[in-house]
Order: structure tokens, then sequence, then C-alpha cells
């Protein structure tokens, strides 16, 4: 597949990204559950193919998602040659502490649980959702814990993942990152991440981008899953992913290939993350990455009335 460089720091990763949330079984989020045999069995389909990057975090599925991954890594005897691990540094769940040591924990508690002496990749997750966003940006908190720790070695890349775009972009201007994640913020149904993707494309940073199936829905179908952005959704909601699903029939394209395809030809996004609970799942990305799309759909697309509002300003938010 084809690979991309993030920046000067040696690694270099797929144009697309497995998302490993639901693996850790998250139902609150996701309206399902993930047992450990098949979240096992779904880290294995991954690393058996050509994509090489894997992001998970140490909060999903408070801590499930790290321990299932790192089980399949001790059964291989390590990562894959080649393959890059992306995780997260997270809040504690029970008080919202997020201060450097909390940071220096949360390394090494994904450390215990992967396996693994080191990461590629750390992103501090969820700031929104800190008790003090002051114990993470001050002098002495958790973002100079998190360069401290690529200084040490133990990851050779850092960024920021979060939802907010009110509170991420600020943030992004005033630190040296190497990555971004910003998830539903930038697919067919919603562009509220544009500014802040074109800032970072030109400041150098690697933008992955997550969730370009708004939730999943638009890679399940609004029928079979009325949920957006992991969110119930009544008949208003849906109404644009029910017109993206109809323009997909009007030119013969499956809506995820749509979806995907709308990120993976955008220029500034190194590598897009989707999230699977499945092996099928993985095999379903491949084709749909691969799929033909005739340029009058992408046309056809361009007309569509996208929101730049925040996609989960209502949203409830629950960690499981």
């Amino acid at each position: 597949m084809k690979k991309r460089a993030i920046g000067k720091t040696g690694l270099e990763v797929t144009d697309i990204c497995f998302g490993a949330s639901a693996l850790g079984d998250m139902p609150d989020t996701y309206g399902y559950a993930v047992d450990e045999e098949r979240a096992r069995a779904t880290v294995r389909a991954v690393f058996d193919g050509p994509v090489n990057f894997l992001d998970t975090s140490r909060n999903y599925g408070f801590g499930r998602s790290e321990e299932r991954i790192g089980a399949v890594i001790r059964e291989r005897g390590g990562l894959p040659d080649g393959f890059v691990l992306s995780t997260k540094l997270d809040r504690d769940m029970e008080t919202g502490r997020f201060d450097a040591a909390r940071a220096r924990q949360s390394i090494e508690e994904s450390l215990k649980a992967l396996s693994l002496d080191r990461v590629q990749i750390l992103h501090l997750h969820d700031p929104e959702h800190a008790r003090d966003l002051k114990e993470i940006t001050r002098e002495g908190g958790a973002l100079d814990e998190l360069f401290k720790i690529k200084e040490e070695g133990l990851a050779d890349a850092v960024g920021l993942a979060m939802g907010r775009v009110d509170m991420m972009f600020p943030i992004l201007r005033d630190w040296p990152f190497d990555t971004l994640i910003s998830h539903n913020r930038y697919t067919i149904l919603n562009r509220s991440a544009d500014e802040m993707f074109d800032y970072a494309h030109k400041a150098g940073m690697a933008i992955f981008n997550a969730a370009p199936f708004a939730g999943g829905v638009l890679a399940k179908g609004s029928a079979a899953m009325p949920r957006v952005t992991y969110q119930e959704a009544d008949s208003e909601a849906l109404a644009p992913v029910r017109e993206v699903e109809a323009l997909c029939a009007e030119y013969g394209v499956a809506p995820g290939a749509a979806a995907l395809g709308f990120s993976l030809r955008d220029p500034r996004i190194t590598s897009t993350i989707v999230g699977v609970s499945k092996p099928e799942r993985v095999a379903q990305t491949l084709e749909w990455a691969g799929a033909s799309i005739p340029e009058e759909a992408w046309k056809a697309f361009e007309g569509f009335a996208y929101s730049s509002e925040d996609p989960e300003s209502n949203r409830e938010y629950k960690p499981g």
C-alpha cells in the first residue's frame, strides 16, 4: 500500500490506519459489544494484512483495547516488522486528573498492557474531558510530559488527539506536534476541521483523519444503524445520510467506499483511521479503498450541503 512519511521522524504509515476503540468493547459508544476472541481475531487480521498502522488508546474500553492488542503482540513475539502502533495518554477516568504525573502513569500502563518497551506514535487524548485544562497546558503539565516522553525515546512522534476544534486549534498553534488526530470533523457530512487541517498541513504536521463513516452509519447504512457520531439519530439527523445514500445509489457506489474515498483523496491527510471490530471489516475496508468511483460522482458530492458545525455538540459522552 501507499505509505507516507511523518515529518522527519523516520516513520512511514499506510494511508489507511485501523482504529481499535471498538475492540475494547464499548457498547455505550457503538451500540454493540465485542468479546475478547473477536477482538483478538480482528487484530490478527490487521497484522496479517497490508496496512501497517493501528491506533488505540489507554482508555478505550477502560484498558481492554490495549490489553487485547497486547495479547496478540505476545502471541506473535512482537509487532510485525515495519508496523506502526499509535496509542494515547489519557486522563484518570474516575477523577478527570490529567497532570504530568497522570500522563507518565498513562504511558507506563500502556506499555505494560501492550507488552512493549516503546511505541511509535503517542498522542495526548481528549483534553476537553479533563477536569482542568491548565493541568495539561501549563508549564510542567501533561503536554510538557508528552514531549519529555518523546525525548526519552519512548515514542518517535507525538501529537494531539481530540474532538472539539475550538479547543484543539489553539493548542495546535502553541506546540510543535508531529501529528494530530481529529474524528468526525472531516467527512462527507461535516467539514468543521477544514481550516484546522489547512493550518496543520502547512505547519508540517501529519494529519490522521478518524471516523470517516460518521461513527459507522455511512458504513452500515441508516436503516441498520440509525446513529450519527455515536448518538441515536431521528429522521432529521439521518436526512443528510440518506441523501448521501441516494447519491451513491445513483452512481452505483457503496456509501462506505465514497465516505472512505472522500478522506483518502484529500492530499492534506496522511492517513485515514477506520474503526474495525471484526475481521470481515478489515477486508471490507481494503475493498472499499480500492473501489473505482467515477469523477461524476465526486462532482455530484461537491454540491452536497455538508455541515460546518460541531457534530458532537449535543453528545452525552460515555466512555464505555
